[in-house]
């Protein structure tokens, strides 16, 4: 048997996993993605020589698959898997993890009872990250279980960058800028210097564009300051999330519109954003292929919003050595990576055309005053790490 570390990042309908074989360092023996769990359900496998293995998956009882069964179906295809996998711990992506936990830590019954309550917070994601949790406890009450936080990366940034001009009352509930996808930002910082010494020592801004997107601005590698807030509905526009929205708009849509907080919520989580401004997608994909004029504007939006915030982001840092761009839209879409370049000259940016199309890694010009760079981020990769550092 092969000790392995699981990671799972698990959402509404899909959980994905990934495999890390332990010993002498950590390597990737795969990655997967279990689909469909309340719908049609599907299993999908990637070695790391690219094999795709799929399979459509029956439950037993003809219904859903649901959380429970995706975890069973992983489980017995680890076991089963060649020499079979022993799993020594289970490292778990946690969206939100609140005043109080700003490492990862043994996602213990009484942690995760901690955790839930944290789930009007992060709607979409913490009910999602916590089910697997509790399943594997049932399971397998004895597996060591660790909870790695997005929001953990940012818990470190000046007092007066976390705070809003409430009175001290609702401060001290922990009304306060949470920021998200830390795992992201801490592995673009811990993989930084490999491709540019410079933007790691330096005043960095690194744009996550994805169907959730935001952005944080590094110093020395460290977060002082990013987009989302108290929640991440906050920030930048997203695939089906509003962004920055003014709290009137929020009365406004009580008062004159009578719509209840359940209303409210489902209007801006998954009602807006790239979504409701285009009508036709929420798939960056789908938008820049469109002739649609509402499809233009939801794209002219998201660009705007992201150089606008850059200007922010720059304040906080007092100046730029560097942009960044990762996740799915960051990575991928070479012309929104020009569009925003186009807004963002100013900062001293000069995008190379040809090596922005390529992908990069490196999308500036020589003698830029900037550096523009596109670097793949891995989450799940540094779940893994802090599995295994809390384990010993």
């Amino acid at each position: 048997m092969i000790d392995i570390i699981l990671v799972l990042n698990a959402g509404s309908s899909s959980i994905k996993f990934r495999v890390f074989e332990v010993g002498a360092g950590m390597k990737l023996a795969m990655r997967g993605q279990v689909d469909g769990l309340y719908t049609k359900a599907s299993f999908r496998v990637v070695d790391p020589q690219g094999e795709v293995t799929r399979t459509e998956l029956q439950p037993p009882d003809g219904g859903e698959l649901g959380h429970e069964g995706a975890i069973a179906h992983i489980g017995d295809f680890l076991r089963g898997h060649g020499e079979g996998y022993s799993v020594v711990a289970v490292g778990h992506r946690v969206v939100h993890g609140g005043q109080h936990f700003t490492s990862a830590v043994l996602a213990t019954p009484a942690v995760v009872d901690e955790l839930d309550k944290l789930s009007p917070l992060a709607p979409l994601h913490q009910p999602h990250n916590l089910a697997p949790i509790r399943i594997i406890h049932r399971r397998r009450p004895e597996l060591p279980q660790v909870a790695c936080f997005d929001t953990a990366f940012h818990r470190n940034q000046p007092e007066v960058a976390q705070a809003y001009a409430l009175p001290a009352s609702i401060t001290d509930l922990g009304v306060r800028r949470y920021g998200f996808h830390g795992l992201s930002y801490e592995y673009i910082a811990s993989v930084l210097a490999d491709y540019s010494p410079v933007a790691a020592a330096g005043r960095t801004v690194v744009a996550h564009l994805g169907n959730g997107a935001s952005m944080c601005a590094m110093v020395g590698g460290r977060s002082v300051a990013s987009t989302m807030g108290f929640t991440a509905v906050d920030g930048l526009p997203m695939g089906t999330r509003c962004g920055n929205l003014d709290p009137g708009v929020i009365l406004y849509l009580i008062d004159a519109l009578g719509m209840d907080t359940r209303g409210v919520a489902d209007l801006i989580y998954r009602q807006s954003g790239l979504l409701g401004v285009s009508g036709v997608s929420s798939d960056m994909r789908e938008l820049l292929h469109s002739d649609d004029a509402n499809a233009r504007a939801a794209v002219d939006l998201f660009v705007y919003r992201i150089a606008r915030e850059l200007g922010s982001l720059v304040a906080a840092m007092g100046g730029i050595d560097a942009l960044v761009f990762t996740a799915g839209i960051g990575e991928n879409a070479s012309a929104v990576r020009k569009r925003v370049a186009s807004l963002v000259g100013w900062c001293g940016l000069d995008l190379d055309d040809v090596a922005n199309e390529a992908g990069g890694p490196c999308i500036s010009k020589p003698g830029s005053r900037v550096g523009g760079w596109v670097i793949p981020t891995d989450e799940e990769s540094m779940i893994a790490r802090q599995t295994m550092a809390l384990m010993g």
